[in-house]
């Protein structure tokens, strides 16, 4: 508790070591700690480690703006992920900043210091271990690693195969040869499926209800014939501008003409599939966009379908039984093993308490200002990346926006900012609404609240979010500053 470090960081993941990185690149006097709970760099992509388990975008616009992604894979595997971060922080020297193995349980405000305290405990030994902080960043993500969703299912403990959640694949698991199928039609069954086909004797995508699935080329040929004339720093930048353009456009044109998109994205999986193909499978019954697209490089999943390594069925389970599961249309599906990519669940702070002067403050009681801040809490930041496009992108604005804010506290003479916002801004639903995504609906009442207007309302929109906290003025009014002097008696 002696030192008072500038920043404290809770996660060493993407957005975490993002933020390390920005801080020492934009704020090299400032004390950065980052706490940590696993024993290495990488967070989600440290974790999950199932089959096939890439990128669900495409690395040029998912990489970071300052280091930028220089391979033509455009969709990185976990373990090609899980090295670019490990070593973004070796290049920059925040993994000397990273404190491992210690989870975050709480964190209060001390109005009269000024400063965060934050408890975390080492779980190898069960020490408790106490940080102050002017200024507090949440890179925790918005997922439960703890736990994975998964239903109720009628009948699970009477099947005598083996049961996995994706979450937690178990290592050095031997599929080959045997059956298995895949409960799931969101962005990790689309993954496991075409992954294990190559091995499994079959695997079956048992899915509730169809996603929509696109095929993205998985090897970027403009860059490549681009690299022969240019620099190779300019080619990989220009993939960048050309790729965030690109999202963009294609999320825009969905949500404006979404009965043209959701042909196009229809005859595309008709092509990959063949003429005689089931469609009643790829047709979901929300527009583009309502829920994220599903993509999957070189079209592996229509693939494997194609050459019968593996199948899609549409129905909803009845029940478990000892071979396998049975469906309400009466027809039996048997498994060596199954698994349950039945989804995710969230949780804000990593499960951390978050208090004001020892009052508990939950994160789902009031809204984000300008989409990083928190309303009425004092210096801190939760950075929470897109929906509609890579995560990416906002993490490196809502970090380079906290390093503008910190330089403006500084010039002056500020220790603390609070986001306050007029009595008639907030709104019922969470900064995720429009996302009908089951583990975003299940989590509604742990989000933060959605604003009627900017900067209270978040846009997930590139373009604006990059005028509003790279170019406009940090000091809008919006924040109340205060000096050290203004708390101090």
């Amino acid at each position: 508790m002696s030192q008072v470090f500038d920043v404290l960081i809770i996660g060493a993941g993407l957005s975490g070591i993002g933020a390390a990185t920005h801080l020492a690149r934009e704020c090299p006097d400032k004390s950065v700690v980052v706490l940590e709970r696993r024993n290495a760099v990488g967070g989600t992509w440290d974790l999950f480690r199932y089959p096939g388990i890439r990128s669900d975008t495409d690395m040029m616009s998912f990489c970071f703006k300052f280091r930028l992604w220089d391979r033509l894979k455009v969709m990185a595997d976990g373990s090609s992920l899980r090295q670019y971060i490990q070593d973004t922080a070796r290049e920059y020297g925040v993994d000397k900043k990273v404190q491992f193995g210690l989870k975050t349980t709480a964190m209060d405000w001390n109005s009269a210091e000024q400063c965060w305290h934050v408890t975390a405990t080492q779980e190898a030994t069960g020490a408790v271990k106490t940080f102050k902080a002017r200024f507090l960043v949440g890179a925790t993500g918005y997922y439960d690693y703890d736990r994975g969703f998964l239903p109720d299912f009628p009948g699970m403990d009477r099947y005598q195969g083996q049961r996995i959640h994706p979450q937690f694949w178990p290592e050095n698991l031997d599929y080959a040869g045997k059956r298995v199928v895949v409960i799931g039609s969101g962005a990790t069954a689309v993954t496991v499926v075409p992954s294990m086909a190559a091995t499994a004797a079959h695997v079956t995508m048992l899915q509730r209800s169809p996603s929509y699935v696109f095929s993205l080329p998985d090897h970027d040929a403009l860059s490549a014939l681009l690299l022969k004339f240019l620099p190779k720093h300019w080619v990989f930048a220009l993939a960048r501008k050309r790729n965030i353009l690109l999202q963009r456009m294609i999320y825009l044109a969905s949500k404006r003409w979404p009965e043209r998109a959701r042909a196009f994205l229809l005859n595309s999986v008709r092509k990959q599939l063949g003429a005689n193909a089931d469609m009643s499978h790829f047709t979901p019954r929300y527009m583009p966009w309502d829920e994220r697209l599903c993509a999957v490089p070189d079209g592996d999943l229509f693939a494997a379908i194609r050459e019968g390594r593996a199948s899609v069925v549409t129905d909803q389970i009845e029940t478990f039984n000892e071979t396998g599961i049975r469906l309400k249309s009466g027809r039996q599906l048997d498994a060596d093993i199954i698994v349950t990519a039945t989804g995710l669940r969230i949780q804000v702070l990593g499960g951390a308490q978050l208090s004001i002067d020892g009052q508990p403050r939950p994160i789902g009681s009031g809204m984000t200002y300008k989409g990083v801040l928190m309303q009425d809490v004092p210096n801190m930041a939760w950075i929470i990346g897109y929906t509609n496009a890579s995560w990416t992108l906002k993490a490196d604005l809502a970090s380079s926006y906290i390093c503008r804010l910190i330089k403006q506290m500084d010039a002056r003479g500020a220790t603390v900012a609070i986001p306050r916002a007029p009595a008639d801004q907030v709104e019922s639903e969470s900064i995720l609404s429009s996302l009908g995504s089951g583990y975003v609906q299940r989590g509604q009442a742990l989000l933060p609240r959605q604003g009627r207007d900017l900067p209270w309302r978040v846009l997930h929109h590139y373009g604006k979010d990059r005028r509003m906290l790279l170019s406009q003025p940090v000091d809008d009014g919006a924040l109340e500053f205060q000096p050290a002097k203004a708390l101090a008696a």
